[in-house]
């Protein structure tokens, strides 16, 4: 097949992320129009599409969408818990994203994440990344031509934001580029197994 051919095939821009519900997001939402909606530098991400990335696939085959979602989903997982840390900017000194770092309790999510990134990675769909993987969700970035500004004293969280919250939910998005950021659109999920879950034990 030649380039030309290949690139006559359509592409999609994935990522798989755990979703963040609503017990949680929105009292986030709130916190985030409140503490940074004023920051002139800032553009917020609609609340819709905050998340935790734990496989950014990049540009793939729109053939292999299908796969891609049988190779994250197949098994069942969870469940998982989190709890937010702190807002921060990345990188400190000039930051280009402020983040909401979150604790993995357990590194139950941390564990999946490896897991799936080695299916994928076998299936050829999938090269891993070097660094540690970080649970964290994108709150705000910078608007067009401007300079986010060092966060110098933080906000400190609210208490309904530091209590340990349970994703329900894994989805397989595709990320279509646009003006005002960009608009997730969900391929696939796979519903976690809920807090309290005990695998039943099978006696020989």
């Amino acid at each position: 097949m030649s380039r030309a051919e290949r690139l006559k095939r359509p592409r999609l821009r994935l990522f798989v992320a755990l979703d963040l519900p609503a017990q949680f997001l929105d009292p986030l939402v709130e916190w985030r129009e409140r503490e940074l909606g004023a920051v002139p530098e800032v553009r917020l991400p609609r609340p819709e599409s905050l998340h935790v990335t734990l496989v950014f696939l990049g540009y793939q085959y729109e053939r292999d969408a299908e796969r891609i979602a049988r190779c994250c989903f197949a098994e069942p997982a969870g469940p998982f818990e989190l709890s937010a840390t702190e807002l921060s900017g990345i990188p400190r000194r000039r930051p280009r994203l402020y983040t909401l770092a979150l604790e993995d309790a357990g590194g139950a999510v941390a564990a999946w994440q490896q897991q799936l990134s080695s299916r994928l990675a076998a299936e050829g769909l999938y090269e891993p990344e070097q660094r540690p993987f970080w649970p964290h969700v994108t709150l705000a970035r910078p608007k067009r031509g401007a300079t986010l500004p060092r966060l110098e004293d933080a906000p400190a969280l609210p208490p309904d934001l530091r209590r340990p919250f349970a994703p329900a939910r894994a989805t397989l998005y595709r990320s279509t580029l646009a003006p005002r950021g960009a608009v997730y659109e969900p391929l696939a999920t796979l519903e976690l197994r809920p807090q309290g879950f005990a695998p039943k034990r099978h006696m020989r």
